[in-house]
């Protein structure tokens, strides 16, 4: 039997205040499926055009059950998502909260982001069976949730910066695109950041690349959509092997974390770019020292990371797993490890950094 001879005194108004902080937390895990289930049953579209909205008109807006109406909006009321006027027994979506939930042009817009969460939570059990014996979960193996809330998150702050930012804080990029150049955009996913360049550079041609067969195909149905199915050769391939030579731009928006061999990749891109080319590299927003990510946008990855990225990068050959807060230094080992030789930082947001990196 152990005993402890000088036991920890326990401040019994920390311990209290820690315990409801839990409480907040599980309310908090709770609201990622609330918020999902607002948006895909219009409850928050339907509160930003009618306004102040007691629960029966809400479900009979939205053809929906009155007692789930009802909990709904009080369980966003406790959390700050709607107002409620006990004087009426209505609810109000506040215009700020109307622009984060219901706006999808918005780079504030979120709910893709509470969906990519409750896709990622819904195959925990599986982590949880990966963390046991270090193997890996790979991307494709996730719920459809998680491949279509990514899209819907990263597409607006994608559609707010890459033209009118990102691409010009490139050294002679948008030149050279303008005029005709030639792009591979490797990771594309469901294609939203090729689809951007191409609607605006229709001079230029691109290929979009994923070993994700599912995304590739929504990509095409996607482009096509957008008129620009013409310039875009969508093709199922990994980052270590993407085929074609002398690209001027070569671009990876979120994904080079994910890979398993990313130093493969890196020389992969290495090998097919152009003398005076241009990496483009998109990673989440990161300090490279671990304290640098202690807030909520470092909290919010480091959970990502390790339920979604780090066992993606695990499931593929080598599993390095830089993680979702790999941090510029680590991004710019990996690239001067492949051979190239200039590597700044040109631009950032809330949630990227977006680094240039040239032979």
């Amino acid at each position: 039997m152990t005993t402890i001879d000088n036991p920890v005194q326990v401040d019994e108004d920390k311990l209290m205040e820690f315990v409801f902080r839990a409480v907040d937390e599980v309310g908090a895990a709770l609201n990622c499926a609330l918020v999902v289930m607002g948006d895909k049953l219009g409850y928050y579209t339907s509160l930003a055009e009618h306004g102040a909205t007691t629960p029966s008109e809400l479900a009979e807006r939205t053809d929906t059950g009155e007692h789930y109406a009802r909990e709904w909006l009080n369980g966003q009321a406790a959390g700050s998502f709607v107002t409620y006027d006990p004087s009426t027994g209505r609810y109000t979506l506040p215009p700020e909260q109307a622009v984060a939930l219901t706006d999808e042009t918005s780079p504030a817009f979120i709910p893709g982001l509470f969906q990519t969460a409750l896709g990622t939570l819904r195959d925990a059990p599986e982590i949880i069976k990966a963390a046991r014996t270090g193997d890996g979960f790979g991307w494709h193996e996730h719920d459809s949730d998680l491949h279509e809330g990514t899209e819907r998150f990263f597409r607006p702050g994608y559609a707010a910066h890459l033209v009118a930012e990102w691409l010009p804080a490139l050294d002679g990029v948008t030149a050279k695109l303008e005029a005709g150049a030639s792009v591979v955009d490797i990771g594309c996913g469901h294609g939203a950041s090729t689809i951007l360049m191409a609607q605006a550079y229709p001079n230029s041609t691109f290929i979009g690349s994923d070993y994700h067969a599912a995304s590739i195909q929504t990509a095409r149905e996607r482009a096509d959509a957008a008129g620009v199915g013409d310039r875009i050769s969508f093709v199922v391939e990994s980052a270590e092997s993407f085929a074609g030579r002398n690209f001027d731009l070569v671009t990876m928006f979120d994904c080079l974390h994910d890979m398993g061999d990313p130093v493969g990749a890196a020389r992969q891109v290495r090998d097919a770019i152009a003398a005076d080319g241009t990496w483009m590299i998109v990673e989440p927003a990161a300090g490279d020292h671990v304290e640098d990510n202690f807030n909520p946008v470092g909290r919010a990855l480091y959970g990502f990371s390790t339920l979604l990225c780090t066992p993606c990068s695990l499931a593929q050959d080598v599993g390095l797993a830089l993680g979702t807060q790999a941090g510029p230094a680590k991004i710019r080992d990996v690239a001067t490890t492949a051979g190239f030789t200039r590597f700044e930082v040109v631009a950032s947001t809330p949630f990227n950094n977006v680094l240039e990196v040239r032979p």
